[in-house]
C-alpha cells in the first residue's frame, strides 16, 4: 500500500499511531486492575504491560501498513503529548464535574483504619463499632478498603450493625484491616453553578481586574520598550551597547528573586521607597496594604520586569528597516518626526502585533507576579477570601483549589480553570479578528 498523499496521509498516520498508544495504555490499565483484585502491583506495572503490547503492536501495524514505519519517529512525541498534555487536560475536565477535594480524594482514610477480628465470606467483625470506627452514619453504600499484607480490595458497605460489617464483595484473602475510602462523586454542573452564584463577589471583579492588568501591562511595557528602543537604535548615541546591557539586567535576573526584592522595597514601614518619600517630606504610601495602591505596585513591578523584552523586540524589528528609506525621506525634506510617523511606526506594526498579543496572553495568566508580590491581597470588603483585591483568574483558581474552606477543592478549581480557558480563547479570537494577525497576506 502506498503512502496516502497530503494532509489525509498525515492525519491517517497520526490516527494509527495515537490509536496504537491508546490501545497499549488501555491494556496496561486493564491488566493493572485485574491484578489488583488478587495482588498489590506497583504503578509501573501499567507501563511495563503497555510496552509489552506496544512493541509487537507496532511491528504488526507496520506489516499491515508498510508506509507507516516512516512515521514511527513520532511515537515518542505523541507519548509525551498524551502524558503531559492530553492527560492533564482530560483530568482537569473530568474533575471540574466532581467534588474532588482534599477530603474527597479517592484514597483510604488511614485514620479510620480498624482491625478485623473475624471474617466469614463478605461478613466481618471489627474490634470497634462500625459507625464509630469508620465515622459514617448511615454506613450503607460507603466505599471501604479491606487489606492484608500485600493484598487489598475495595468494596461497598451493605449493612452495618454494631461491630458487624457486611460488604458487597468477598475478598480472595484473609483481611486484617478495614478503612473508609474518601470517595468523590460526579456532581454535574454544581461547581459552575456555585461559581456563577458568587459571580458578583469573585468572578466579575476578578475578571475585570484581570483584563485591566493584562491590557495596562502590555501598553506600558510596549510604550516604554518602544521609546527606549528608538533611543538606543540611534547609531550616534555614545555608550549605546552599555545602555543596552544595563537596561536588560532586570529581564536577565530571575523573576522570583526580583519580586522578593521589590516586596522589601515597597514595605510600608521599612521599605527604601517610603523612606525616600519621607526624606522628601511626603507621606508613606501603603503600596501593598491598600487595594488601589497594590494594583499600581503590581503594574510598576511588572513594568520593571517586562520592558526589556519589549525594548529588545523593538530593536530587533528596527534593525530590519533599511536605512535607505530614511535617507530618501530626508532628501524629500521629511523631518525626524514625520519619518517616525510615516516610516518607523507603520513598519513596526506587523512584527510587533504578534508580540503584543502573545504578551497579553502571558500576562493574562501571569500567576507568579501576583502570588509573589501581593498573594492576591490585600483583602477587600464584599469579596471572597480567595478572590481579593489583586487576584486574577489564575490566582483565584489556585487559591480556590488549594486553600478554599480550609481544604483542597480541586474540583472547584478545575471548573474555574475551564472558565479561564474559555475566556482566554474568546479574548484571543477577538484580538486576532480585530488586529488581523491571522489574516493571510496575498
Amino acid at each position: 500500500m502506498k503512502h496516502p498523499p497530503g494532509l489525509r496521509g498525515f492525519l491517517l498516520a497520526m490516527g494509527l499511531l495515537l490509536g496504537l498508544l491508546l490501545f497499549s495504555t488501555g491494556v496496561g490499565l486493564l491488566a493493572y486492575f485485574l491484578l489488583e483484585a488478587r495482588f498489590a502491583p506497583p504503578g509501573w506495572t501499567i507501563l511495563v504491560v503497555a510496552l509489552l503490547v506496544l512493541v509487537p503492536g507496532a511491528v504488526g501495524v507496520g506489516r499491515l501498513f508498510p508506509w507507516l514505519s516512516d512515521w514511527y519517529y513520532f511515537l515518542p512525541a505523541l507519548a509525551f503529548l498524551l502524558v503531559f498534555t492530553l492527560y492533564p487536560v482530560g483530568l482537569t475536565v473530568y474533575l471540574a464535574f466532581t467534588d474532588y477535594s482534599g477530603q474527597r480524594n479517592g484514597f483510604p482514610d488511614r485514620s479510620t483504619e480498624t482491625r478485623v477480628v473475624g471474617q466469614e465470606g463478605p461478613r466481618f467483625l471489627l474490634e470497634a463499632p462500625v459507625r464509630e470506627a469508620l465515622r459514617c452514619d448511615p454506613c450503607q453504600g460507603v466505599p471501604v478498603e479491606v487489606y492484608a499484607q500485600g493484598h487489598r480490595m475495595r468494596a461497598r458497605v451493605l449493612e452495618a450493625k454494631g461491630e458487624a460489617l457486611l460488604l458487597d464483595r468477598t475478598p480472595p484473602f484473609r483481611a486484617e484491616f478495614v478503612a473508609k475510602v474518601n470517595a468523590f462523586r460526579f456532581v454535574g454542573l454544581k461547581n459552575f453553578a456555585f461559581i456563577l452564584s458568587q459571580a458578583s463577589q469573585a468572578l466579575f471583579p476578578v475578571f475585570l481586574w484581570n483584563v485591566t492588568f493584562a491590557t495596562a501591562t502590555v501598553l506600558l511595557n510596549a510604550l516604554v520598550g518602544l521609546l527606549l528602543g528608538l533611543i538606543l537604535n540611534n547609531k550616534g548615541l555614545k555608550l549605546r551597547n552599555f545602555y543596552r546591557t544595563a537596561l536588560i539586567v532586570s529581564w536577565a535576573l530571575p523573576g522570583v528573586i526580583t519580586v522578593q526584592v521589590w516586596v522589601a522595597l515597597l514595605n510600608y514601614n521599612f521599605g527604601a521607597i517610603n523612606r525616600l518619600l519621607g526624606v522628601l517630606g511626603l507621606y508613606p504610601i501603603p503600596w501593598l496594604n491598600d487595594p488601589d495602591w497594590a494594583k499600581v505596585a503590581i503594574l510598576l513591578v511588572n513594568l520593571w520586569l517586562g520592558f526589556p523584552y519589549m525594548m529588545t523586540a523593538t530593536l530587533g524589528a528596527l534593525s530590519t528597516i533599511p536605512d535607505e528609506l530614511y535617507e530618501a525621506a530626508k532628501v524629500d525634506g521629511a523631518t525626524p518626526w514625520q519619518a517616525l510617523l510615516r516610516i518607523t511606526l507603520p513598519l513596526l506594526e506587523k512584527p510587533m502585533v504578534p508580540i503584543l498579543l502573545s504578551s497579553f496572553a502571558f500576562n493574562f495568566n501571569n500567576f507568579y507576579i501576583i502570588y509573589l508580590l501581593t498573594g492576591g491581597g490585600p483583602a477587600q470588603e464584599g469579596r471572597l477570601a480567595t478572590a481579593q483585591a489583586t487576584d486574577i483568574l489564575i490566582s483565584w483558581a489556585y487559591k480556590t483549589a488549594f486553600s478554599a474552606e480550609g481544604q483542597s477543592a480541586y474540583g472547584l478549581g478545575a471548573a474555574i480553570s475551564l472558565l479561564i480557558f474559555a475566556i482566554t480563547v474568546a479574548i484571543s479570537l477577538v484580538n486576532f479578528r480585530v488586529t488581523g494577525a491571522l489574516r493571510e497576506v496575498k
